[in-house]
């Protein structure tokens, strides 16, 4: 082979090197991304420029996939370094999803301060297959890292042994399709763990809300901050979840700036992520 065809090929090579080397950059841009909130909660957000926008400078992000987010608008999330989780409400069903008519017959009572929404029996074998079968089906085919899980509190509205056997049903079936974050519901987890001394089956992280803050009026956003007693017991709950190597999250209402500070900074000390709201809707 002659010294022109060598050096053609020498050319060749180091084109591809560098084109290959060029896709591994763009490939790992979204890894190693900085955002400066590691995370954000937008309930309330439609699909659109300008809830992308807000979502830019958040690590994982908690949207609701049922606001029209579509398959492409999780993978572009995603591509940009998100974690995406999608809320899904497993206790309770708000009058405006479009499947509230055929579910109102396993309804309970109205929610306390959501008057359009009201708790579930969740012990019923009609919504045990309706979460697990298609409405997390529907959330997960769109891509995204998990789920939100929201109400689960409904087992300490309804404290009876079905309830319980219920919501445990539909938790470790949507843990076998993703990650998991509970929001709230504290009680069930807690006698879930006290039972079976593990959380790995039902959940990955708890989300908890109001720690240090208070919703004192929940039509004129008002907030204050939360009794002592309170405060202590969610410190607790929290420390059990890190013992067990769960993530923790908190999402806090206030306006005070005083307050927030002392947030953040209980949370950098224990290595819990937070997201701080000044209004109820998330969004």
């Amino acid at each position: 082979m002659n010294k022109k065809k060598i050096l053609k090929l020498l050319i060749i090579h180091s084109l591809l090197i560098i084109i290959i080397l060029s896709y591994c950059r763009v490939d790992s841009y979204a890894a190693a991304k900085k955002f400066k909130y590691s995370y954000g909660v937008f309930l309330s957000c439609n699909s659109g420029k300008s809830t992308f926008k807000k979502f830019k400078n958040y690590k994982t992000i908690i949207l609701d996939v049922q606001n029209d987010f579509s398959e492409n608008d999780i993978k572009k999330l995603k591509k940009e370094g998100h974690i995406v989780y999608s809320y899904l409400n497993i206790g309770s069903v708000e009058k405006y999803r479009d499947y509230y008519n055929s579910y109102k017959d396993i309804t309970l009572d109205v929610y306390e301060n959501w008057p359009d929404e009201r708790w579930v029996d969740v012990s019923s074998e009609k919504w045990q297959k309706f979460i697990l079968e298609d409405l997390s089906s529907q959330i997960a085919n769109t891509g995204v890292d998990g789920f939100f899980i929201d109400n689960v509190d409904v087992y300490y509205q309804y404290h009876n042994e079905n309830i319980y056997s219920g919501v445990e049903t539909i938790l470790k079936g949507l843990k076998k399709k993703g990650k998991v974050i509970i929001n709230g519901g504290d009680t069930f987890v807690t006698e879930y763990y006290d039972r079976n001394k593990s959380l790995d089956a039902i959940l990955d992280g708890i989300n908890q809300e109001s720690v240090f803050s208070k919703i004192i009026d929940y039509d004129k956003n008002e907030f204050g901050q939360n009794n002592s007693s309170d405060i202590k017991y969610f410190k607790k709950y929290l420390k059990l979840l890190k013992k067990e190597k769960k993530n923790c999250y908190l999402l806090e209402y206030t306006k005070d700036k005083k307050l927030k500070t002392k947030i953040k900074k209980y949370c950098k000390k224990h290595g819990y992520k937070y997201y701080i709201s000044e209004n109820l809707n998330l969004s």
